[in-house]
């Protein structure tokens, strides 16, 4: 990456499934990004538990002896739901909060194969970077071709005019993780111009509140 600026990532968010997939190709990866992250002094956030892909990238990021905070809802607590979280835990009350508990804390965004959470979580961070909510780089690890057909139909709906070339270029993909960690170091925002205009904060009480539970 001679000659490119990098900018400095120091937790990156993975959303993932619970799951593990058909495909031992994804458990594989999950474990190698783990190891990437760990061994690049990276820490982890993610939605907590230990269920498949998650508890794979989060058990060997620990074992790196990196930080894991797992942001989950107090929901999926009770009876033990999705297992211990591999590192420490902030509980929340809603879905939306988790995710913008995420947004808040991570430098960048990993999204690795998983089921229609991964994917509204893939797409809600790509949303508000177009809306000029955060500037922060999102990417998938397009394993054994997983995200093709999203990939493909992005580019359709860029096709069609309902997404502009410049927000197109918000989502990132790469096929091993050192080269998707390279490529969100290496990334640019680029805000649209009118969109850019937009200004977003909290409330002073929501960042009391958020404040309070990260001291907890």
């Amino acid at each position: 990456m001679e000659g490119v600026s990098v900018r400095k990532i120091k937790k990156i968010c993975v959303f993932c499934g619970a799951n593990s997939g058909k495909d031992v190709a994804f458990v594989n990866a999950a474990f190698h990004l783990g190891e990437v992250l760990g061994k690049r002094k990276i820490d982890l956030v993610y939605g907590g538990g230990k269920l498949g892909l998650m508890g794979c990238v989060s058990t060997v990021v620990a074992q790196h002896e990196r930080q894991v905070l797992g942001i989950i809802p107090s929901a999926f607590t009770i009876n033990n739901l999705v297992g211990e979280t591999c590192g420490k835990e902030i509980k929340v009350a809603t879905m939306h909060e988790r995710l913008v508990m995420m947004m808040e804390l991570s430098d960048a965004f990993i999204a690795l194969p998983g089921g229609f959470g991964t994917l509204e979580e893939l797409f809600q961070m790509i949303s508000w970077a177009q809306l000029n909510i955060h500037n922060k780089p999102i990417g998938v690890l397009n394993i054994n071709g997983f995200f093709n057909g999203l990939l493909s139909f992005v580019d359709h709906v860029v096709k069609q005019e309902f997404i502009t070339p410049r927000a197109r270029k918000i989502l990132i993909s790469a096929t091993t993780a050192d080269e998707l960690v390279d490529k969100l170091q290496a990334f640019r925002f680029e805000p649209d111009p009118a969109l850019s205009k937009l200004k977003w904060s909290p409330s002073s009480s929501q960042k009391e509140k958020l404040d309070l539970t990260l001291r907890l």
